[in-house]
């Protein structure tokens, strides 16, 4: 399950066709959105609501029977309790990408949206223990501004991109919106170094844990309560 934090439903459609290109031949992906809450996560408000959509997503996919979770918001809202009540592995995009990053690139930046989230990036950055590698940078859009597709904001992350390779000696690009993985191919191409949509490496590292037969450690931090079906 691909699990949208928040409540437009346009934005999970975008998300799970990005998933669905990188999926493994047999798996399976499905989306999900918060039925209540913030149609964006911008905020730190928002970021509660959306917590609380993920959890109540997880829950009901665990009902269905689903293998493994992709978080799909920038800053990995939610994850935490994903975690806890998922029987198989969540993975958020953010710390997805972070990952897959550091595998391809000394140095990377991370270009969000809209400027007031950057914090969110370096909490996840401090989280993963990958922050002397990063820059965030940002560009000032909002994220239901991408409602009508991710190629009205493609020059402003090229321009962004341009200073991060120039100025943060950048071997990489990560995407900091899930509604941003249509300028992927564009925008490697003009930079000339690797592009990360976390959404499509979230995937990857969640079909990889369930060919290893691996998930969630239980033995203290995520650990199952009692509560977890409520």
């Amino acid at each position: 399950m691909v699990v949208n934090p928040n409540t437009t439903s346009s934005m999970t459609e975008a998300v799970v066709s990005a998933a669905a290109r990188v999926a493994a031949v047999g798996t399976m992906v499905v989306g999900s959105t918060a039925s209540r809450g913030v149609p964006a996560i911008e905020s730190n408000v928002d970021e509660v609501w959306g917590a609380l959509g993920v959890l109540e997503q997880v829950r009901a996919g665990e009902k269905r029977g689903l293998d493994g979770y992709v978080i799909a918001c920038f800053g990995d809202t939610g994850l935490a309790a994903a975690k806890e009540a998922a029987r198989g592995p969540a993975v958020g995009m953010t710390e997805a990408a972070l990952f897959t990053a550091a595998l391809v690139a000394a140095r990377f930046t991370i270009i969000t949206l809209p400027p007031r989230t950057r914090e969110q990036s370096r909490r996840v950055l401090r989280d993963t223990g990958l922050e002397r590698r990063a820059t965030v940078r940002a560009i000032d859009v909002g994220v239901a501004d991408l409602a009508a597709g991710a190629a009205a904001v493609l020059e402003a992350m090229l321009d962004e991109g341009r200073r991060a390779v120039a100025e943060d000696s950048a071997e990489a690009v990560v995407l900091g919106c899930a509604g941003l993985a249509d300028l992927v191919a564009p925008l490697q191409q003009e930079l000339a170094v690797p592009v990360i949509d976390g959404v499509a490496a979230a995937v990857k590292a969640v079909e990889g844990l369930l060919a290893q037969g691996l998930s969630t450690s239980r033995a203290g931090t995520y650990a199952r309560t009692a509560d977890v079906g409520r």
